[in-house]
């Protein structure tokens, strides 16, 4: 199995709709096994300007992060297809063991 964790801004959009509903319409769409999407508290990315969405007088939107899991095969094909449609974001993939 293969976790894979997509890293954006939350005030990303793609056709009209924030980034993370349309992530996690396209995996669901897609048939993954499971995804959750995370707000983060604070964060930085490549721009190295640090965001503090919950600060007072912050107008910084949250950092997002969207994992999700599945079969070896099927998180590539879905991450090479989501790449064709989605520009923006960082994404890591990782083995992982599943215990039921």
């Amino acid at each position: 199995m293969l976790q894979a964790q997509i890293y954006f801004d939350k005030d990303k959009y793609k056709d009209d709709k924030p980034m993370t509903d349309y992530i996690m319409e396209f995996l669901l769409d897609q048939r993954i096994a499971g995804a959750t999407a995370f707000r983060g508290d604070v964060g930085f990315g490549e721009h190295q300007h640090i965001k503090r969405p919950g600060q007072l007088f912050s107008f910084d939107e949250p950092p997002m992060v969207i994992v999700f899991i599945d079969e070896d095969e099927k998180v590539r094909k879905v991450l090479t297809n989501l790449r064709k449609k989605v520009k923006t974001g960082f994404i890591i993939v990782s083995p992982v063991e599943v215990w039921k």
